[in-house]
């Protein structure tokens, strides 16, 4: 059997040594906070605005404005009732990128004082969905959709950045 002494110490080691473990692994998330905060934010900013914004007119264009413009939203329209579902979905789901283009843009300078006209516009696209999902969307809110994603584009463009149309899947929308 052990001294007392002996298990007292043996406790202090193991104290340490699991003390100076736990300090060791904080001094390596330190240094990797670190290594994370030198990167460079104003490329992944720009490179997540693309992303959402490519997502958002692919989506808006596909299932909201080429179709109103094929007239497959008016009564009668063959599909029609498939179409504003799509529609619905792609509205909410256009405005959700919408809005997380802007927010990856507010993470560059640049892009982040070229956003301040589209603000209000991209606030009107928040009622979207359901308009479109219950056949009550207007010209006007096809137009709202065109005009924000344009300028999305627009100040892609602006800084020197592509924004590319990314069609989503139907379950993409669905998720989104």
């Amino acid at each position: 059997m052990r001294s007392p002494l002996a298990r007292n110490l043996a406790a202090v080691i193991t104290a340490c040594a699991l003390f100076l473990g736990v300090a060791a692994c904080n001094g390596d998330e330190k240094t990797s906070d670190a290594a994370l905060q030198s990167k460079d934010p104003v490329k992944f900013a720009k490179t997540k605005f693309v992303l959402h914004a490519g997502l958002a007119a692919g989506a808006s264009y596909r299932w909201i404005v080429k179709p109103y413009r094929e007239g497959r939203f008016q009564g009668g329209a063959d599909g029609r009732t498939f179409a504003l579902v799509k529609a619905g979905l792609a509205g909410a789901f256009t405005y959700h990128e919408v809005k997380k283009a802007i927010e990856a843009a507010q993470g560059d300078p640049e892009l982040s004082k070229a956003l301040v006209p589209i603000q209000a516009a991209a606030d009107r696209l928040q009622g979207l969905g359901g308009k479109l999902s219950g056949g009550n969307a207007t010209e006007a809110d096809v137009d709202n959709v065109s005009s924000v994603v344009d300028s999305l584009k627009s100040i892609g463009a602006q800084n020197g950045l592509k924004v590319e149309d990314k069609e989503p899947s139907v379950g993409q929308l669905n998720s989104g």
